[in-house]
């Protein structure tokens, strides 16, 4: 076998971001080599996309709060076969969504999502994975997929992922690319991954209100019919 044929899939990774000048050095660091690392910018004040830039990132701007806003104008923007996720805080390890996107480039699954495996004392307060545990129940209520993590690092392929038509543009935005690949007939499955006390302070589940804003998205998404493409919560008809 020919070292080419071995070598990673290339992907491109997006990576939402809002006030996260602390963490990009880190979070661009570990990006695979050969992939594009794609920071869209929801707003930040911090110049986190005049430092993102500077260290070799495409930058994309989102005026559009919501975590989901973010998430797919990096969808829209990327260009390459595989597309990838990952919060943009330092609580995960992009160098891990490599060995994660050759099991997608094989077949093995359709979306595959990192399961959040805790390291260290903050890494996932009480009332986030309390928040968590209440909606991967919901979901498999919903679907019959017995994941245990809905969390935010994942990798498919950017044709697939365009054709679920996925209208949230709120925190609903990764549960509602769950449920429409399930819906879809999507082998959905999880890997585990590290995942570290973040940098900075969280926009969505850094208190309990968050978190409730949150799950109350998310219950939105899991209402919606099988089937359905009816304009979700946070999304605007142009």
């Amino acid at each position: 076998m020919t070292s080419s044929a071995c070598a990673p899939p290339r992907a491109d990774l997006v990576l939402p971001c809002l006030d996260e000048a602390e963490a990009l050095p880190w979070v661009l660091g570990r990006v695979p080599a050969g992939w594009r690392a794609i920071v869209v910018d929801n707003g930040s004040t911090d110049g986190s996309a005049e430092i993102a830039r500077s260290l070799g990132a495409t930058v994309v701007h989102e005026s559009r709060r919501g975590f989901g806003a973010a998430c797919h104008a990096g969808l829209l923007a990327a260009r390459a076969d595989l597309v990838c996720f990952c919060d943009c805080d330092a609580s995960m390890d992009p160098g891990l969504l490599a060995p994660m996107a050759a099991r997608v480039a094989s077949g093995e699954a359709d979306l595959l999502l990192g399961r959040r495996r805790p390291q260290g004392f903050g890494a996932w307060p009480a009332h986030a994975r309390a928040g968590n545990l209440a909606l991967v129940r919901m979901l498999r209520h919903r679907t019959g997929l017995r994941l245990h993590d809905l969390g935010p690092m994942r990798v498919a392929r950017r044709e697939a992922l365009l054709g679920l038509e996925l209208t949230d543009r709120r925190s609903g935005y990764p549960l509602q690319m769950v449920v429409r690949a399930a819906d879809e007939g999507w082998r959905v499955s999880e890997t585990d991954v590290p995942y570290l006390p973040r940098s900075g302070k969280s926009k969505v589940t850094g208190t309990w209100r968050g978190t409730w804003h949150a799950v109350r998205d998310m219950r939105r998404v899991l209402a919606e019919p099988p089937g359905t493409r009816s304009v979700a919560a946070g999304e605007v008809s142009v």
